[in-house]
This record gives structure tokens, sequence and C-alpha cells, in this order.
């Protein structure tokens, strides 16, 4: 994180004597990250944290990858994906390499337990449902379209309320959708969830004012922090690509105070202000996190180029050292036919990719797009697993066989769009 934050209870210096109400010390623990070199925060426990027991392994998370050695476009529909399994159990992940993995996780259940990714960052992108956090940092309330990060290390447990029936998916019914949606980024390489360098001051870590969003756009935690509870609590740790399980004799949460620039936070996708320009602009400014070898971008609604003569859409592009996946969320994505909230495109390095053809045209003119979609983009190619060919789409690759329409074609691509019962995007 940018930023210095403090919550709770805390001494007026670091590593001093600090003491309990009963006189016993509380237990300091320096959460740091990068050797020490890194952002760190300094947290005080009513029990030593080292106070576990119990550990057992209960299943591996190393992830499969097939079809490794093929290149094509791919395109998955993610709408009916069915319940599974709780906010951590129930992710599935789609696609990945050796410095990200993207999951879907629509939860069946609320987790039972407490739980640690002791194995890479986590960034949650919220497209349906709301809920609670409870971190060993304080409560982040979250709700849709949020962005909940969770550094490596940090101890959580994810509440989802039931989600209202209007706030369903057309079709969906509550078994298939009980709490919500979201899509899922973890760090593999050791790196972490940052914000992009360019729009960081040097000297101060300040968002700088040419940054599409600040610090007040950013939700910290708050206030419940601690729970002084007796018993056996389960936390479920992942490290070396396997669950494991430990008990705690006394809730896991019970930090009193932390200071530090190391901790849980959450950023609504509403809050990014597009930057836009007199013609198109490339895919960088739509930059709202990084980590090592790959970006997360979020392509909002935004006034078009106003160029009198702009194309609003995307040129054709070669990511000659990038893999692009695109997970759309809503509106009408003027670049794109064929494509529908939840769909997910993978436009792999070594293939040029571009608008679907009419839609340059059908775009010339238009002012505003409400397009919302979250994209990642890396510099190794994402691989699929099992999960994305359950879903996956395999005419997409086909859905750019037609040259350039004229404009007096257009009536007749569209009527013939109508009769056949699509719902492509003109």
């Amino acid at each position: 994180m940018p930023f210095y934050m403090k919550l709770g209870e805390i001494p007026r210096k670091r590593h001093i004597q600090f003491r309990r109400p009963d006189g016993a010390l509380y237990s300091e623990e320096v959460f740091g990250t990068e050797g020490f070199d890194g952002p760190t925060s300094t947290m005080y426990h009513i029990h030593p944290p080292t106070q576990v027991a119990g550990w057992e392994k209960l299943y591996s998370t190393k992830v499969e990858y097939i079809e490794t050695d093929v290149m094509r476009m791919r395109h998955m529909k993610t709408a009916p994906m069915t319940a599974h399994g709780d906010p951590v159990q129930g992710r599935k992940v789609v696609l990945g390499n050796s410095d990200v993995e993207m999951s879907l996780c629509v939860p069946a259940e609320q987790m039972t337990y407490h739980y640690k990714n002791g194995q890479g960052d986590e960034c949650l992108f919220i497209h349906y449902g709301s809920g609670v956090v409870n971190t060993m940092f304080g409560t982040l309330k979250f709700h849709a379209k949020d962005y909940i990060i969770l550094p490596k290390g940090v101890i959580y447990k994810i509440h989802f309320n039931d989600l209202p029936d209007d706030e369903r998916p057309e079709g969906l019914t509550k078994a298939d959708m009980p709490y919500g949606k979201f899509v899922g980024f973890e760090t593999t390489n050791c790196s972490h969830f940052r914000p992009p360098k360019r729009y960081i001051a040097k000297a101060t870590g300040q968002y700088l004012e040419h940054a599409p969003f600040c610090e007040r756009d950013l939700r910290t935690p708050e206030m419940p922090l601690v729970y002084d509870e007796a018993g056996d609590f389960e936390v479920r740790i992942k490290a070396l690509d396997s669950i494991h399980s430990y008990i705690y004799p006394y809730h896991p949460l019970d930090i009193v105070g932390w200071d530090g620039c190391y901790y849980p936070y959450c950023f609504n996708i509403d809050d990014f202000a597009p930057i836009v320009g007199q013609l198109h602009m490339p895919p960088p400014i739509h930059q709202t996190f990084e980590g090592h070898n790959f970006v997360i971008c979020s392509f909002c609604p935004r006034v078009l180029d106003f160029h009198p003569e702009a194309i609003p859409v995307p040129y054709n592009h070669s990511n000659i050292d990038s893999d692009e996946v695109l997970y759309y969320v809503e509106g009408n994505y003027k670049a794109r036919r064929g494509i529908e909230s939840g769909s997910i495109s993978l436009h792999p390095q070594g293939i040029v990719h571009g608008p679907h053809p009419g839609t340059i045209e059908a775009s010339l003119g238009k002012k505003y797009t409400d397009e919302l979609a979250v994209m990642c983009d890396t510099f190794r190619p994402m691989l699929p697993t099992k999960h994305a060919l359950d879903v996956d789409d395999p005419d997409y690759p086909a859905s750019w066989a037609s040259d350039h329409f004229a404009p007096g074609q257009i009536k007749a691509a569209k009527d013939q769009d109508t009769t056949n019962g699509s719902t492509n995007v003109w």
C-alpha cells in the first residue's frame, strides 16, 4: 500500500513493552515483506501468534493446465456456472501461468473457518453480491463491483449476504447463485498487487494528480478489530500448493491494534476515473494494479474519442509480448459481438486481434460507451484448465472471418444477426 495507516491500540514506539489489562505483555508481530525490505505492518496480539497446533494437509491446490501447446483465441461463457463450495474451496482456476492465476467462484455455502494464503496475494473482483471480510486488520464491508485486495499472509473470513432476487442474473435461481459471484486473481511468483508505478510519487508514495483514482477512493479496514475468545479455531493455510489445517486455541483475529503500510483494502471499480483523449487511448490508461509480469486494468463507462474523424473502437493490435484476458461485467462492448456478461476472452501473444467485422463502421459517431470489464495482461502465456474448456466457445476464433463491411452492408448484417437470434452488439 502507498500510505501509512493505524487502527486500534498501539504503544508510543515500536518494540517496547505494551501490556494487557492483566499485566501480561501483548505479543508484537512484525508482518513484513521482501525480507523486511518491503512494506510492513506491526501488530499486537492478545495471545502469542505462534501458539498453534494440530496441523494437517487437507488437499492439493496445484493447477493442471491442458492444451499447453495450443495457441488460439478463446471465449469462455461463465454465466451459467453452478454454485459450488465456499468462497475458498469453490474457486475454479480457468487460466494461469507461473506469475498469476485467474479463478471464478460462485459460492454455495459460507466459510466455517478462517483462511490465510501463505503463497500469494489475492485480488477478488465482486461481480454479484455483498458482505463482509473479517480480517486480522479489521473489518471490510464489500459490495458489487468492489476489488478486494488481500495481501499474502492476511488471515480472513468472508461472509456473503443472501443475494436479493432482483440482483441475481436473469434466468438464475437461488440454488444457482445463493450469495454472488467473484473473479479471483492470485500471484504465483511472490509479487504483490500494487498501484502502477507511473501514478505514484517516488519520494512519498502518494498517488499523483494524473492518477485515475487516489487514496480517498480506497476503503481501509475498520472496527470491529479484536476478538478475544478461547476455544478451538481452525485456520486453513495455503502453502506449497496445498491447503493445511491448523488449530488455534484462541480466536485468530485477536489483534488489539496495528500500524504500517501492508494491509487489505477495497476499491470499487465505479470510482475509477477513466482517462480519455481526442483519439483512441491504449490499454495502459486503464491500468489499476500491477504485479511482476502482469497488470490488472479496469475498462469503465467513459466518453469516447472526440476527434471529428475518430474511430472509437480499438485498432487491430498484436500482443507481441503479452496475453490479453478480459472478463466482461456489463454494458455494450462495442468492439466485440457475441459477448455477454460473464464472458472471458483470451487473445494470445503471437496473433493479431482487433474489432469484430462491422463494429468499426457501427462505432463511428458514438460519443459514449457503457462497457465495464476487468482485464489481466500477462507477459507469459495464459494456459487453460479443464474448467476453461468446460465453458469454451469453440466458434470464437472464426468470428473474425468476414472482411470489412461497406456502410451499406451494415443493415443487412444486423438483420442477419437478428434473424439468427443473435445478441451481437452493434
